[in-house]
């Protein structure tokens, strides 16, 4: 990567990681599935230059469907249910938990998508989730209104990226970055329109709730998207892959530093163990097994 990838690459770290906090701050004003709608309608309305061009148009025209199943579970499950569970996790822990995106991946691309597991990915794999026990083991309370529930629902969303990331491959990976990124947005922006609104709070939301729910949408959402992207066309998506390991180190930094969470043993513990785990799965820690050679084309902006 030249200097400027790098320093993207940790400015795009740091916003996503940023997007652990702003919904920490603003979810319990809003709620989940208000402030999600939040989150993709004003992503979409700033995303939509992306798509001037009769070109870019007719492929979102042409991909509607697929583009809102997209939309569905890359953007609204997961994104509403790490609001959901930002309500009672640290930033920093549901950051952790939701660095697992990998794993899910792998698994599901196995299971539903023909895509061949490594013996070096299933000792990933174990390792990885034995680093999530680590981190929430005295934290698994499944009575009502326990963590247990909200640790959950942070697996159920890694488990959606797992999803959307294979599908999105398998059929959609003849589409430029742009329509997906845009016309997913705006499919979800739909689908949280109705639902958004039903729930919307009755109470005033106040002027820290909305600033931390537009910057979420701004700079978490837009700004980020553009950065990935722009990421992936000029470093290559293996480069680009290496934020998944950032993030949570931002979250948790930002976590400490802005909302006073605490750094224990625990964490640090359970934040190295996951982290050794998905850098096995994914290849960027080899412990001696040799690479396969792979054959894979970026996809550009255009």
């Amino acid at each position: 990567m030249s200097p400027a990838d790098t320093l993207r690459l940790i400015l795009l770290s740091s916003l996503w990681g940023m997007s652990f906090i702003f919904m920490r701050v603003a979810v319990p004003e809003f709620g989940p599935v208000p402030l999600i709608l939040v989150r993709m309608g004003v992503g979409a309305l700033l995303m939509l230059p992306l798509l001037l061009g009769v070109r870019y148009l007719r492929l979102v025209r042409d991909n509607a469907g697929r583009l809102m199943l997209l939309g569905l579970v890359n953007h609204v499950l997961p994104f509403s249910l790490l609001a959901l569970a930002t309500t009672r996790l640290e930033a920093g822990f549901t950051s952790l938990i939701n660095a697992t995106t990998p794993l899910f991946t792998a698994l599901l691309g196995a299971l539903f998508f023909a895509t061949p597991v490594s013996r070096r990915q299933y000792l990933g794999l174990a390792l990885a989730f034995l680093g999530v026990y680590v981190l929430s083991a005295d934290r698994l309370d499944f009575t009502l209104g326990g963590d247990g529930w909200f640790i959950l629902a942070v697996l159920g969303a890694t488990f959606c990226y797992g999803i959307a990331t294979n599908y999105s491959k398998t059929y959609l990976s003849h589409l430029p970055v742009r329509v997906l990124a845009a016309g997913s947005c705006a499919m979800s922006g739909l689908i949280l329109l109705l639902p958004g609104l039903w729930l919307w709070p009755e109470a005033p939301i106040s002027g820290l709730g909305w600033a931390n729910g537009l910057a979420l949408a701004a700079f978490s959402t837009t700004l980020a998207f553009l950065l990935y992207f722009g990421l992936i066309a000029s470093a290559g998506a293996t480069a680009t892959s290496t934020v998944t390991f950032l993030v949570p180190v931002s979250a948790l930094l930002w976590g400490y530093v802005l909302l006073d969470e605490t750094l224990s043993l625990q964490i640090l513990a359970g934040m190295a163990i996951t982290l050794a785990g998905t850098a096995i799965a994914t290849g960027m820690l080899r412990l001696g097994w040799p690479a396969r050679p792979a054959r894979r084309r970026d996809r550009r902006l255009d």
